[in-house]
């Protein structure tokens, strides 16, 4: 199988697994900006924020390596076992720890909840680490069942609770408690064969030094990943309060689904990035898919653009009309997110952690100093602009070094067109009138065929082959 043949068919695969979650959150979006408080929600969002920043701490992103480690001795059940055991003598005993510090530092909610907020930060940890074994062992059908799983408990879990029981945050908790215990279990049950769970027998100092040395470069890069996604959060809540801090996550709702697009596709290509990582023509191949990626997501994005006015009345329950005004903006960020995002998959491959994590420290840096200069002079309006301008400056220095790095060329004058081309697409929207949304359509859905006619024409031929 080709290499292209290869990404394909994984990304296919991958996309279920992050699709239909998406598509779960959109329905249940609704549900929680309909009855759940503004300040409710606000915690809600605070809570999913913070966690994601103690996940690199806690796990020392060993989990990270674990899906490198996997890739190289898929087969060998012996060092699949060593690895796999001395990940978990990493992370449990350090997630234990930074739990009392979760419980201390959510004292603004009651004690059940922060109770709630433990567990679900241990059994994230878990769950989260599983999948990168499963992607590791090449199990990403399992990984997408998995992740399939968790999103329709979810959905049947927060009906219940929030509709039928009235039980506010706690419920929510709850409904993302329960479900990734069972996935936990179902990815367990998954790789029993390939992975024997015996930590006296495996434990390996060396092993463990050896994933360490790969993996603990990551943390910063993941902090700084994390100031970039969140920290507009936490300076909105701490400077305007918790009820904008919920109208600007409202906000990045609709744009992020460009980054699951992303998301999936960054899924199949880290893996199939690191197997042609010592290919002689490895630089070629690494940029003829950033020009393709190119083209397809700022076609993509025009037409998410040109749906969005649809799309807010339609998701969006509540009083959230500012967040509209944010959107354009986001949705320019998201796309500089998207495609900083596959040059990070390069050094993934070439096993160069460090250069990844100082072009994302530098972009970190650049987020948060906007946001805090900016925050009180114009409000909610600094998050979505450090954001765009932070992810700009990430997709800059990772294109120049990897440039410089390991050889690629970049479409220079095409690229520029395209970066226009949304950026005119997202002007129009911002002005939100019927005339410029016609327009946008007009635009945007012909521009997606015309620049991905080869990828459209490759899978209607494969659909018309199956047929026959």
């Amino acid at each position: 199988m080709s290499r292209e043949s290869s990404l394909i068919k994984n990304s296919v695969v991958l996309a279920v697994g992050t699709f239909f979650p998406k598509f779960v959150a959109i329905i249940t979006l609704p549900l929680l900006t309909g009855y759940l408080t503004q300040e409710e929600y606000g915690y809600y969002d605070l809570i999913s924020t913070l966690v994601s920043l103690l996940l690199p701490v806690a796990t020392l992103q060993i989990q990270s390596a674990a899906f490198r480690f996997l890739i190289d001795c898929r087969g060998n059940k012996e060092k699949s076992s060593s690895i796999v055991n001395n990940i978990f003598i990493v992370t449990i005993p350090i997630t234990l720890i930074v739990l009392v510090a979760v419980f201390i530092g959510f004292g603004g909610i009651s004690a059940a909840n922060r109770i709630a907020v433990c567990i679900y930060y241990f059994v994230d940890i878990i769950y989260l680490t599983l999948q990168q074994i499963s992607r590791g062992l090449s199990y990403n059908k399992a990984y997408s069942i998995a992740t399939c799983i968790v999103s329709i408990l979810n959905l049947i879990l927060l009906a219940v609770l929030i509709l039928g029981l009235h039980s506010g945050l706690f419920g929510v908790l709850l409904s993302l408690i329960i479900p990734n215990e069972i996935a936990c279990i179902f990815l367990m049950w998954w790789i029993r064969n390939d992975v024997e769970i015996d930590l006296k027998k495996y434990a390996s100092v060396k092993q463990i030094k050896a994933m360490l040395a790969y993996s603990w470069p990551m943390v910063p890069n993941n902090l700084s990943n994390w100031v970039l996604s969140a920290s507009d959060r936490l300076v909105i809540t701490a400077v305007l309060g918790v009820e904008a801090n919920a109208v600007y996550a409202v906000a990045g709702k609709i744009p992020n689904l460009l980054a699951t697009l992303q998301g999936t596709f960054t899924l199949a290509w880290q893996e199939n990035a690191s197997i042609s990582a010592n290919d002689a023509d490895a630089a070629e191949y690494y940029s003829n898919m950033f020009a393709t990626l190119s083209r397809f997501l700022c076609s993509a994005l025009g037409c998410l653009i040109a749906a969005t006015p649809i799309i807010f009345k339609v998701l969006i329950s509540g009083d959230y009309s500012e967040a509209y005004y944010q959107m354009p903006i986001l949705f320019i960020g998201i796309l500089f997110s998207c495609l900083a995002a596959f040059l990070g998959g390069i050094y993934v491959a070439k096993k160069n952690i460090t250069s990844v994590g100082v072009t994302t420290v530098c972009a970190a840096g650049i987020n948060l100093l906007i946001d805090i200069i900016f925050i009180k002079k114009i409000g909610i309006y600094a998050g979505s602009i450090s954001t765009l301008v932070a992810y700009f400056a990430l997709m800059i220095f990772r294109m120049i070094d990897t440039k410089n790095r390991f050889g690629l060329s970049y479409k220079t004058k095409e690229f520029t067109l395209l970066i226009a081309y949304v950026t005119i697409v997202s002007a129009i929207c911002f002005q939100k009138n019927l005339i410029g949304n016609i327009v946008n359509c007009a635009i945007a859905f012909p521009m997606f065929f015309a620049l991905n006619k080869d990828i459209v024409v490759q899978i209607y031929l494969k659909f018309v082959a199956r047929k026959k």
